[in-house]
Parts: structure tokens; C-alpha cells; sequence
């Protein structure tokens, strides 16, 4: 008796085992299967991604089957909640969703913590094909009131935003687009188009972005595509910090009376993304108001 029930225990660890190797091989293979997913799986970095229209843009190239790495500037904890929602959207069809999307922090006033950026992406994720530059910043004047627009410390801090950082990134990623025939694809403003906006300098240098992309679609042609997005004034934080008389004007002043969407914008950054045709544009998604 005891001769038999030592036999069938044995028996029954070397099936164990069987069901171990046969558990790990599976794992093994859906693991191996994932990475050559990865492996032609889409690379899109966007900047100033944490919230508002990057956050967007983002939602909209996961949703068009992309790996994204999100860049933000401060908020870890605002970064890191949108990540875990990218994780949550894609995880029935993912067996490990931390490769998938990840969080960079990186100042894109400064030019080193630029390009560590777009090497820390390539680093993580192996490719990239598409790059959205969202980064922009101002400060709110009386774009009428001239006295208002000749201040230094605004057309330096303009520049170096809303011209040179986006410059900067595309020379930075210029390689790993040109390996994947991608897409780089800028958020410039319809304050660019038609004399408007929060002040002068970033009037001037939203028109000096726009005139940078039909630069830089000229220059990194046939490869990469470059084009840009114009915005008219959108409800996220940045539009509802104008004054509500202000919001209120502009919303009369639009053709179709309503507010252009971040949805809307973001339709069209996936829309250059995808498209092999299009380089050198600029879609104006303002509701009318340049009109």
C-alpha cells in the first residue's frame, strides 16, 4: 500500500511538472508573441501630453493602435493617471501594458532635456513613427494695448516655446523618423494665421512655427512628413483661463457660434499621422473664426 501511494504521488508531481513546463511554454510563447506585436507596433511621443489637447491626441493614437510615451513638464501625479487610463483602455488585448505606454518628464525650454527625451523613447520603446509637438506657452495680455507687447522677457520665452522647442524636437527625433518614413506634426494656432490671440510675441511666433513646418516639410522631405495643427481658442485649461467677456466674444465671433473641440483636433493630428500624402500643411480647426 505504501508502495503504491508513494507511486502515485509520484506520478503525480511528474505531471505537476508536465503542467509547470507546459504553463511556462504558453507563457514563453504569448510573451515572444507580444514582443513581435511590439515590434511593428507604432511608436507616437507627445509632448505636453499630460492633459488638455495632448492628453487628447494621445487618447486618439492609442485608439488607432500605437504605443505612446507621454511627456509632461511637472505634474507626476496628473502624468501617471493618464498613463494608468491608457493602460486600463488597452488591457484585454495586452498581457503586459507597462510596455506600452510610458511617462517622461522633460523640460522643453531646454534643449538637452529635449533630445534626452527622444533618446529615452527610442531606448524604451525601439521605434518611433510619429511625433506630436504640443508644447506652447504665453502670457496673457492686451494684444491691442502695444505697450502691452513690447515686454523682452515674452518674445524670448515665446520663442524659445512656441519656434525653437519644437525645432529642437524634430532635430532631435529626425533619425528614428527617417528610419520609419513617420510623421511629425506640430500644435500652432490660428493666432498664427490671423492677428489675434493672448499677446503680440505669441502672435508672431505661432506664425513663425507655421512658416518653421513648411521649412522643415521641405527639408526632411521625401521621408518625413511634416505638418500643423491651428487651433482656434479650445475650452481646456489653457482657453478658459481668457477672460469670460473675452471667451464670450470669440464665440460670437466664430462662423459656426460654438467652440472648435479638442476631439476635433485631435481627428486631425491622427488623420497627418496616418496620411502618406500630406506634408507642409497646416489645418485650421478654429469653428469660423478666421474667416
Amino acid at each position: 500500500g505504501e508502495e503504491r501511494a508513494a507511486s502515485i504521488y509520484h506520478h503525480r508531481l511528474l505531471l505537476g511538472a508536465e503542467y509547470s513546463r507546459t504553463d511556462q511554454l504558453s507563457h514563453l510563447l504569448a510573451q515572444h508573441d507580444q514582443s513581435l506585436i511590439m515590434a511593428h507596433q507604432k511608436v507616437a511621443l507627445v509632448t505636453a501630453g499630460s492633459a488638455g489637447l495632448g492628453a487628447c491626441i494621445a487618447k486618439a493614437l492609442v485608439r488607432d493602435g500605437m504605443r505612446v510615451v507621454i511627456n509632461y513638464s511637472s505634474n507626476t501625479s496628473r502624468a501617471d493617471a493618464l498613463i494608468a487610463e491608457l493602460q486600463n483602455s488597452v488591457k484585454e488585448s495586452a498581457t503586459n501594458t507597462s510596455d506600452y505606454f510610458i511617462a517622461v518628464k522633460a523640460d522643453m525650454g531646454d534643449r538637452d532635456s529635449v533630445k534626452r527625451l527622444v533618446e529615452e523613447t527610442y531606448q524604451k520603446m525601439g521605434r518611433i513613427d510619429v511625433v506630436v509637438s504640443n508644447t506652447g506657452w504665453t502670457k496673457m495680455r492686451d494684444f491691442l494695448n502695444l505697450d502691452d507687447g513690447v515686454y523682452e522677457e515674452d518674445w524670448d520665452r515665446c520663442f524659445q516655446i512656441n519656434v525653437k522647442s519644437h525645432l529642437w524636437l524634430f532635430h532631435a527625433a529626425r533619425p528614428y523618423l527617417h528610419e520609419t518614413e513617420g510623421a511629425f506634426v506640430t500644435t500652432a494656432s490660428v493666432a498664427g494665421i490671423k492677428p489675434s490671440g493672448s499677446s503680440l510675441p505669441y502672435a508672431v511666433t505661432k506664425a513663425a512655427q507655421i512658416h518653421l513646418v513648411k521649412s522643415l516639410a521641405v527639408i526632411a522631405a521625401p521621408k518625413i512628413r511634416v505638418n500643423a495643427v491651428a487651433p482656434g481658442v479650445l475650452l481646456t485649461e489653457w482657453g478658459l483661463s481668457f477672460p469670460e467677456e473675452k471667451l464670450k466674444a470669440v464665440k460670437e465671433q466664430n462662423r459656426l457660434k460654438r467652440f472648435a473641440t479638442v476631439e476635433d483636433v485631435a481627428r486631425q493630428v491622427l488623420t497627418f499621422a496616418q496620411s502618406s500624402s500630406m506634408t507642409g500643411q497646416v489645418a485650421i480647426i478654429d469653428a469660423g473664426f478666421s474667416l
